[in-house]
């Protein structure tokens, strides 16, 4: 046994390899999935509240820092998507390089990533659509909006857009990334609008204390703040990037696209980070922004109400894509693990007519949609940075790694400065987890060890890699 826990799988080409999923993303449209999946929360909701309660104005500097721990960690995703490929990202890179039973932590931690990311987001989004019903006159009853915990029955905008999506995702890839972008248009045209209005309502004044935290402080209740704090919760601002990686048996050209795809998002999206949090501590002091839409609320303070309004709309079109994009990447890492044999096999049926994991997408959007609907999920974001970052540190290792072990592998695309870059991608996100509260590690473990329990106990006994190995 202790020799299986560490058997690699064969690394195969996208372009070789046909498992039933319909090969039809452009450049474009991978882009656009990272744009889609990135800037929603972060740029929405975690910008003010990082703003007010972790970094200050400073709170650019955490966007820097987390960007730059972003972007190490990208180009060895887009070094390993060129090369291993495969829709399971940072657990099929895993696979590869490290063997099996790491890939399965991994692969258990990104389900972990996505699945309570789009829970949590939908909560996010049901705020504010229900504020919209309301301002038309029609709100719901409060029963409806609030889950158990919160005094109400259910959490139901929460749940019903999982639902839809989930629908949206049956009916086929093409048709979702279609939705993705025309999303992602209406987002960007909101930002701009943003952006153009700030421009000219900036007060300097109010970047000063531009460092009200310093650098890092732990606190009497156990909770840290600085701009290092800041950039460990920011960090959930670019989770997203690495979901583009699982759309490589979906790419049309995977080797070429998915390089491009998954650099061009995050830079795109680090540099839009970095002018709205800038403009956004400018217009209004820090301390004012600790609310859930800090973007609409600065229009507000400043009066532009109308503006406001349309930011509101913008966000409503961010959220969904960005639960979107994770609920396509959830399900895509389950289909991978269920085709190695690691998960059951009954998730890796393709439906012949739509081209979808049919099976898999509704079994995902049923447990998210109850979990949105009856559980508060406000606090789950630092849960959310930790399994990302764990997922990262391992790519950026899996990059030197086969570099030693198979240095004749194709890689269309080479991560720059190897082994330098990785490095630095696996010593900034290693610090960035080591920022992170001592709660969230603990269940963090608590996951990962529920997971080390089901691979010994099923997914080491059912791997395709076990029987290959028996047969030959």
């Amino acid at each position: 046994m202790s020799l299986q826990i560490f058997r690699t799988k064969h690394i195969t080409s996208d372009n070789d390899i046909d498992y039933g999923l319909k090969r039809c993303l452009s450049t474009w449209d991978l882009a656009f999935l990272g744009i889609g999946a990135i800037i929603g929360t972060g740029i929405f909701v975690l910008t003010g509240i990082a703003a007010a309660t972790q970094s200050g104005p400073a709170v650019v500097v955490s966007f820097i820092i987390a960007g730059f721990a972003c972007t190490f960690a990208a180009l060895s995703y887009a070094e390993l998507a060129s090369a291993v490929g495969g829709c399971g990202s940072a657990y099929g890179y895993s696979y590869a390089a490290f063997g099996e039973m790491l890939a399965w932590i991994i692969g258990w931690d990104l389900l972990l990533e996505y699945g309570i990311s789009v829970a949590a987001v939908a909560n996010g989004w049901s705020g504010y659509f229900s504020n919209a019903l309301s301002a038309i006159g029609m709100p719901l009853p409060e029963a409806l909006t609030k889950a158990p915990k919160l005094g109400g029955l259910i959490n139901l905008p929460a749940s019903a857009i999982i639902l839809v999506l989930m629908v949206l995702l049956i009916i086929g890839v093409k048709q979702s990334a279609k939705a993705n972008n025309a999303m992602v248009c209406v987002k960007l045209v909101t930002i701009s609008v943003f952006i153009a209005i700030a421009a000219f309502n900036v007060n300097p004044a109010n970047w000063h204390p531009f460092m009200p935290f310093g650098w890092f402080q732990s606190l009497p209740d156990g909770k840290t703040s600085g701009i290092l704090a800041g950039a460990s919760i920011v960090f959930f601002a670019y989770v997203g990037f690495d979901a583009v990686s699982t759309a490589a048996e979906e790419a049309e050209n995977p080797q070429r696209d998915l390089p491009v795809g998954i650099v061009a998002s995050l830079v795109f999206c680090t540099v839009i980070y970095i002018i709205v949090s800038g403009l956004l501590t400018g217009v209004v002091p820090y301390t004012d922004l600790n609310v859930s839409s800090p973007v609409a609320h600065a229009l507000k303070l400043i009066g532009f109400t109308g503006a406001s309004a349309l930011i509101s709309t913008g966000v409503i079109a961010g959220l969904t894509t960005v639960m979107l994009v994770l609920y396509y990447a959830l399900t895509r890492i389950i289909f991978a693990m269920s085709r190695d044999g690691l998960l059951s096999s009954f998730f890796s049926e393709v439906n012949h007519k739509t081209k979808t994991p049919v099976r898999v997408i509704v079994l995902c959007g049923v447990i998210m949609a109850l979990v949105a609907g009856f559980m508060p999920l406000g606090d789950l974001a630092e849960l959310v940075n930790i399994g990302t970052l764990a997922a990262f540190v391992l790519v950026c290792l899996g990059v030197i790694v086969l570099r030693i072990t198979k240095p004749e592998m194709a890689r269309p695309f080479r991560t720059p400065f190897s082994p330098l870059f990785p490095m630095l991608g696996m010593l900034s996100c290693g610090a960035l987890m080591a920022f992170l509260p001592t709660l969230t590690w603990l269940r963090f473990i608590i996951w990962l060890t529920i997971g080390l329990i089901i691979y010994f106990v099923y997914s080491i006994h059912h791997s395709k890699l076990s029987r290959v190995n028996e047969l030959a």
